[in-house]
């Protein structure tokens, strides 16, 4: 009990509001700061694993749609609209790619392709089974933001 009590205050000492439940960060609650995201939306750290799986996959991240790197080199149907990812540990902070993984739009401009995973209002051309919601949860950012952190430049 003390360890969740202590990774709430620190949740909220790094300028995030946890939700009522304690155990994500609610899409309204995000506080972004010149393009970064500080605080984890969640108290469980990301697993890196399972983010790869989220980056991969075609029904949530679908990632690849858009951006290639080569550690999925085997996976079929890289994208080529997006920055290609390998080394994006390098170039960017965690905070940074956190805040691009909940909210592009506010980091690179509303002209960017690629969706607010993380936001679930004041959004236009919503397909509608996500009006409203989310298209990844709090835990799966963290774990998408996990795994990009391990494409570093060598």
């Amino acid at each position: 009990m003390k360890s969740c009590f202590a990774a709430l205050a620190l949740t909220c000492a790094m300028g995030v509001s946890p939700t009522l439940a304690g155990s994500a960060v609610a899409p309204t609650d995000v506080k972004m700061v010149d393009g970064e995201v500080a605080g984890s939306l969640t108290t469980e750290p990301g697993d890196a694993s399972r983010g790869r799986k989220w980056f991969v996959g075609r029904k949530l991240g679908n990632c690849l749609a858009c951006h290639v790197n080569t550690e999925t080199s085997k996976e079929q149907f890289h994208g080529e609209v997006g920055p290609e990812l390998d080394g994006v540990a390098s170039r960017y902070e965690p905070a940074q790619l956190r805040a691009i993984l909940i909210d592009s739009k506010a980091v690179f401009g509303e002209e960017t392709l690629m969706p607010a995973f993380y936001r679930d209002g004041g959004l236009s051309r919503v397909n509608k089974k996500f009006v409203g919601k989310t298209i990844l949860k709090a835990q799966q950012v963290e774990d998408i933001l996990a795994y990009l952190l391990t494409l570093k430049d060598e």
